[in-house]
């Protein structure tokens, strides 16, 4: 059957029709989605189904598939001590209009709601468990081993990717060479994580990166909310102080200060700030 969706084309799941997808996944599955429960984003589609569970559906190009599959959600099942929904099954399809791939994930529900958008502008006032749950469940998710690569913004990470983007808005004088690589979720925002209980999805990014892309990352979604990314900071403190840390800021910082920034990002100043800071710790050795 084929979907109407043009191979070369940008797609944007928000305002292009999905019902013929969630009919097919529905079929496949063999569930039915509660129509009231869909949750449209650029490059997905989630809802929850008449048995209780959620199912994500995302549609990639194949240029964006790398060797390794984009079996994300269903590779991190096997991680112990990670606070995520369970994966239960999955079905994956080829558009017949093009090289484009649709992959439908079902997991359970998630045990709070999601925290807000990517980057939050309000503080969401979390209790003292969130923050234990998160620690507990980055270090955890460090602590394994992996053959994938992480694929934040469904670009692979490389050293290269790091140093050009470090090298592209800041100064010279350190070395911008990863030293250890550690499994990370790489798409850790306010959007992925449930609060006031801790848990965190959409995986099918996760795989090395080099050690702090989480909690730069966090950190920098963070930065509209002094106190909150103060608190971030605090929290994930051995990654930061790290030497991998300090250029996984740089590196995420390089967004919000790059060419291609928002010039009315109210994250700009502060990242400026912490990013002068840190580009002078490394320059110091």
């Amino acid at each position: 059957m084929a979907l109407s969706f043009s191979a070369v084309q940008d797609v944007d799941l928000r305002v292009q029709p999905v019902d013929e997808v969630l009919e097919r996944v529905a079929r496949s599955l063999r569930t039915r989605f509660l129509g009231d429960t869909v949750v449209r984003k650029r490059r997905s589609v989630g809802a929850r189904t008449d048995r209780a569970t959620w199912v994500r559906i995302e549609r990639r190009s194949l240029a964006k598939i790398t060797d390794q599959g984009w079996n994300g959600t269903e590779a991190a099942a096997r991680l112990k001590g990670v606070a995520m929904p369970a994966w239960r099954q999955c079905v994956v399809w080829q558009d017949e209009d093009g090289p484009v791939m649709w992959r439908a994930d079902e997991t359970s529900l998630l045990p709070a709601a999601p925290l807000g958008s990517a980057v939050l502008s309000d503080p969401p006032g979390l209790p003292e468990e969130w923050w234990s749950g998160l620690n507990a469940s980055l270090d955890a998710l460090a602590g394994h081993e992996t053959g994938r690569v992480a694929t934040p913004d469904t670009e692979t990470i490389t050293q290269d990717l790091v140093t050009t983007s470090i090298r592209g808005v800041f100064s010279d004088g350190f070395d911008a060479t990863v030293r250890r690589w550690a499994p990370a979720h790489a798409d850790l925002n306010w959007a992925n994580v449930t609060g006031p209980v801790y848990s965190l999805f959409d995986w099918e990014d996760w795989g090395n990166a080099p050690r702090g892309l989480d909690s730069a990352s966090l950190w920098a979604a963070s930065l509209a909310v002094p106190a909150l990314a103060d608190r971030v900071r605090q929290e994930r403190r051995h990654d930061f102080d790290s030497r991998d840390g300090k250029l996984m800021t740089l590196f995420v910082c390089s967004k919000i200060l790059g060419p291609h920034a928002h010039p009315q990002d109210p994250r700009r100043e502060p990242a400026q700030h912490m990013a002068d800071q840190v580009v002078e710790e490394l320059q110091a050795g």
